[in-house]
């Protein structure tokens, strides 16, 4: 079956289309990338995501036309990936969408007499259908907040299938908007994994370079600004202390804690506090590096026999953090993702094809040792085309 993956990150640094190749059945399924593509964001549409983040710069009316204007920008992307990879558009039997996160609360709120969490994802899917004429999934994190889970991370439950070894215990790091892992234990079934979000990984870094730069780079290249500062020990102190590197998992996290609003914080520090711009470049990077190793310390080595980490997303091309990450966990070996044969800019996008790959086939594609629900579930909604 040859699906399409399409995912759009914590970073809003562009929309990931994966034309992927899916045969078998859990625990023997197969998976070949025949196609991909990076799309970036036209600067209107991702200044609008950004405004959605913030509760002072959004409106009901903005949510509600982002919503159907992101279900075009994704059909087109679709579309154009399509054009360009020579498929057949025939072959497609569905595309599996993530959509935007526009804002992610796992902690439980009270609402009249109903203890509730909630996630909310953008990027209409029956816009998406209609515009290409694919069955569209989407919407997969509510079914397992629904069922008790964190709704977060859903990755692991792919990373258990195609990363797990017979003899190596292994850890899956991905370096996204948000650092987040997945512990696959030698040998071990799916239900021995466990998963959860360790704090920042490239969200405060691309914030802060981009207020330092003026808009004009989106990311720290090669680490070069982060290389050239120091760290700032003691400010860094400060936000090492927050009480979620210290909650035990199951545990996700995203933009309401380490997004616009903590960028903003920082930066306003910076001035007030005199702190370089490449100081706080490295700062903001040891944060990742010190924040993720700390929760491998913590909650993994105590309890998992492990040898390798296998690091992807956009975070594995800095070679300061890999750097910094190795020296941090001495006794581990890190791996970059590509030496598994999927490619770390598109992993998540692959990983969200097999997602929806086993909701089409109506079997659980949830991970509940790394989400908390209650019991598996087959996340997904499906529009017909």
């Amino acid at each position: 079956m040859t699906c399409i993956g399409l995912m759009s990150g914590t970073s809003v640094d562009g929309i990931d289309v994966a034309i992927v190749g899916i045969s078998g059945k859990p625990p023997e399924l197969k998976v070949r990338l025949r196609h991909f593509e990076a799309i970036p964001y036209e600067e209107e549409i991702r200044e609008r995501i950004f405004r959605l983040f913030r509760p002072e710069t959004s409106s009901v009316l903005e949510i509600c036309d982002m919503n159907f204007a992101l279900g075009h920008v994704y059909a087109d992307a679709v579309l154009q990936t399509i054009r360009s990879s020579g498929i057949d558009p025939s072959e497609i039997a569905f595309i599996s969408s993530h959509g935007q996160t526009v804002y992610h609360n796992p902690v439980p709120t009270r609402i009249g007499k109903y203890e509730i969490t909630s996630t909310l994802q953008l990027g209409e899917a029956s816009v998406i259908a209609e515009k290409t004429r694919i069955p569209v999934i989407s919407d997969f994190r509510v079914r397992d907040m629904a069922a008790g889970g964190q709704g977060a991370p859903l990755v692991p439950f792919v990373d258990a299938l195609l990363f797990s070894h017979p003899t190596k215990g292994r850890i899956a790091v991905n370096l996204g908007g948000i650092a987040n892992l997945t512990v696959l234990p030698a040998g071990g079934s799916p239900d021995r994994c466990i998963a959860f979000d360790t704090g920042p990984a490239n969200m405060i870094i691309d914030g802060l370079v981009r207020r330092i730069t003026r808009g004009e780079s989106e990311y720290d290249r090669d680490g070069e600004m982060a290389r050239a500062g120091k760290v700032q020990e003691e400010y860094l102190k400060k936000w090492m202390a927050l009480p979620y590197f210290a909650q035990r998992p199951p545990k996700s996290t995203g933009r309401e804690l380490f997004g616009e609003q903590c960028v903003e914080e920082w930066w306003v520090d910076s001035q007030r506090l005199g702190i370089p711009p490449e100081d706080l470049v490295a700062t903001a990077t040891e944060y990742t590096i010190r924040t993720l190793a700390q929760a491998i310390r913590d909650f993994v080595l105590p309890h998992y026999d492990v040898e390798e980490v296998i690091a992807g997303g956009g975070g594995s091309y800095n070679p300061v953090l890999l750097e910094g990450i190795q020296k941090e966990l001495p006794g581990l070996k890190i791996v970059r993702q590509e030496e598994t044969g999927i490619s770390a800019d598109a992993k998540e996008a692959v990983a969200f094809a097999v997602l929806g790959y086993e909701c089409y086939h109506r079997r659980p594609n949830n991970l509940p040792s790394a989400t908390g629900a209650k019991h598996p579930v087959v996340m997904g909604k499906i529009v017909w085309k």
